[in-house]
C-alpha cells in the first residue's frame, strides 16, 4: 500500500526532494557574513544542523521517488506540491530561531513564515539579536519574495512548467522559456537589490543595514535591523529610495522584463500600473489633508510621513517612519483598505491584488456602458496586461469573485479571533489586514507575548495570503483525496 501511495506520488515527491536540497543549502547562505562577525560563529550549528536535516530529507525523498522524465503531475498535484514545499521550507528554518535564540515553536515558525511569505510581522527584538539571524531572516524574504518555485525552476530544467510557476501565486505570463526567464527575474532582483544597497550606503546607512533594508523594500518584506524601522534614520533620501524599491518591488515579474527590454509604452499603458497610481494619487491626500495635518504641522513631514505610509501600506511592504498610536481613525481606516488591496498580481507583495480590485471597478463600468450601448451591438470587454491586451470573460470575473469573498471572510474569521480577545475592533481590523495582505505593519497586538492562537490566526492569515487561498484548499482536498 505504501509503495503503491509512493508511485502514485512520484512527481510530488521528487519536486519536495528538491525544494528540501534547496532548502538545505538557503539554511547555509547566513553563514557568510561570519567572517566579518566571527564573534557570532557559536551560532555555526543552529543553521548546520537544519541544513544537514534538510539536506539528507531531500536525497531520501528523491531516492524513493525514483523520478523519470516520463512522470507527469495529475490534477492538483502541482498546489500540493507548492503549500508543502512552503510548509517544509517555513518549518526548517524556524529550526535556527529555536537553537539559537531560544524561541519556542509557535514564536519561531511565526518568525519563519513572516519572513517566507514577505509579511514583516515579528516576535523578536531586533535590537538585541545577532546580526546572523537579521540576516537569515532577509534571506527568507529573499527567497519567499521571488518564490521557492521559481527558484528550483532557474536551478534546473522546467520541471512541470507552468503549471507549479502559476500554483505559488504568478499568474503573468513570462517568456516562452520559462527556465530563463526565471534566471533572469532572479538576476534583475539581485541588480536592484546591489543597486538599492549602494544607494543606501551612499546616503549614510551602514551596510549591514543597507543590505537588510534593500532585501526587505524589494521583497515587500518589511524587516528591519532597527525597532523604529526606516524612521530610525530619518533621512529623506533613505525614504525616497525605500519607496522606489517598494514600488518596484509590488509591480509583477512580467512588467520587470518589460521594463529591462526598454518597452517602457507597454509598461505605461499596464490597467494595474495605472489603477495602482491612480489609488496612490487619492489615499495620499486623503491621508494628508483630511486626517495627520493635525498631528503634523510641519507641511514636508506631513507629505513625508502620508507618501511613505501609504505606499508601504499598498505595496504590502510594512515598513514604516511613524508611530500608529497618535493616528486618527480615518487614517487607519485608508490604510486598511490599502492592505486589503495590495500590490501587483505575479509580485512579491500580497493581499486581494490591484488587480481582482480593477477587474471589479472595470465591470461596473462595463455594466453602466452596456446598457447605454444598442441592444445588439457586440463588444469585448479587455484590460491591458504585461503581455498586451487582455480579453475578459464570465469565467474570469466569477474567479475574482470566488477570490475577493473567501479573502474577505478569512478577513473577518481572523478579526473574529482577535475581538475575541478583547483587542479593540480598529487594532485587530489593523492587525489580521497587515498579516493577511503579507504587510508587516503592526498596531502593537503582534509580539513575543501575544496569546498563541493569536499568532497561529495570523501564521495562517499569512499563509493564505501569500500562497492565494484557491492554491490552499485545493492541496488540502488532493491531502484528504490521498488518505481516502
Amino acid at each position: 500500500m505504501v509503495l503503491k501511495k509512493i508511485n502514485d506520488f512520484k512527481g510530488v515527491l521528487y519536486c519536495i526532494g528538491i525544494l528540501s536540497f534547496i532548502v538545505g543549502l538557503i539554511l547555509l547562505l547566513p553563514l557568510l557574513i561570519l567572517p566579518f562577525y566571527p564573534d557570532e560563529v557559536k551560532y555555526i550549528f543552529d543553521f548546520i544542523i537544519p541544513s544537514l536535516i534538510s539536506i539528507l530529507l531531500g536525497c531520501i525523498l528523491n531516492k524513493i521517488s525514483k523520478h523519470n522524465k516520463e512522470t507527469t503531475l495529475s490534477v492538483g498535484e502541482d498546489a500540493l506540491i507548492v503549500v508543502l514545499g512552503w510548509i517544509l521550507a517555513t518549518v526548517l528554518c524556524a529550526i535556527p530561531f529555536i537553537l539559537g535564540q531560544k524561541l519556542n515553536f509557535t514564536q519561531a515558525f511565526f518568525e519563519s513564515v513572516s519572513g517566507w511569505t514577505t509579511t514583516g510581522l515579528s516576535v523578536i527584538n531586533v535590537e538585541s539579536t545577532p546580526k546572523i539571524f537579521l540576516i537569515f531572516r532577509s534571506i527568507m524574504q529573499f527567497f519567499g519574495g521571488v518564490g521557492i518555485i521559481l527558484v528550483m525552476l532557474s536551478a534546473l530544467s522546467s520541471l512541470f512548467g507552468m503549471s507549479l510557476y502559476n500554483s505559488e501565486g504568478h499568474t503573468d505570463k513570462l517568456l516562452p522559456n520559462l527556465v530563463k526567464s526565471s534566471r533572469i527575474i532572479i538576476s534583475m532582483y539581485l541588480g536592484y537589490i546591489i543597486s538599492g544597497t549602494i544607494l543606501y550606503v551612499l546616503f549614510g546607512m551602514p551596510l549591514f543595514d543597507a543590505i537588510n533594508h534593500a532585501i526587505g523594500s524589494l521583497s515587500t518584506g518589511g524587516f528591519s535591523v532597527k525597532s523604529e524601522s526606516i524612521g530610525f534614520y530619518n533621512n529623506v533620501h533613505i525614504e525616497l529610495i525605500t519607496i522606489i524599491l517598494m514600488i518596484l518591488g509590488t509591480t509583477s515579474f512580467a512588467t520587470h522584463l518589460l521594463i529591462i527590454n526598454g518597452k517602457f509604452k507597454k509598461v505605461i499603458k499596464i490597467g494595474e500600473i495605472r489603477f495602482m497610481f491612480l489609488i496612490l494619487g487619492i489615499a495620499i491626500p486623503l491621508v494628508a489633508f483630511i486626517s495627520l495635518r493635525y498631528i503634523y504641522s510641519d507641511i514636508n513631514k506631513l507629505i513625508r510621513v502620508s507618501v511613505f505610509e501609504t505606499v508601504s501600506a499598498l505595496s504590502t511592504t510594512g515598513y514604516s517612519t511613524v508611530s500608529y498610536n497618535r493616528w486618527p481613525s480615518f487614517a487607519i481606516f485608508i490604510m486598511i483598505i490599502l492592505m486589503l488591496i495590495g500590490g501587483g498580481s505575479g509580485s512579491t507583495s500580497g493581499g486581494i491584488k490591484l488587480y481582482r480590485v480593477y477587474l471589479i471597478l472595470k465591470q461596473i463600468f462595463w455594466n453602466i456602458k452596456r446598457r447605454l450601448l444598442p441592444e445588439h451591438m457586440v463588444y469585448s470587454n479587455y484590460v491591458y496586461k504585461p503581455e498586451g491586451k487582455h480579453f475578459i470573460n464570465k469565467e474570469n470575473m466569477m474567479e475574482v469573485y470566488n477570490y475577493i469573498t473567501l479573502y474577505l471572510f478569512i478577513f473577518i474569521f481572523g478579526v473574529g479571533v482577535m475581538l475575541a480577545y478583547n483587542y479593540p475592533l480598529e487594532d485587530a481590523m489593523f492587525e489580521f489586514s497587515s498579516a493577511l495582505g503579507t504587510v508587516g505593519l503592526s498596531i502593537g497586538i503582534t509580539s513575543a507575548s501575544a496569546p498563541p492562537i493569536v499568532l497561529w490566526t495570523e501564521i495562517i492569515g499569512m499563509l493564505f495570503g501569500r500562497l492565494e487561498i484557491v492554491v490552499i484548499l485545493i492541496a488540502i482536498v488532493k491531502i484528504i483525496k490521498g488518505f481516502k
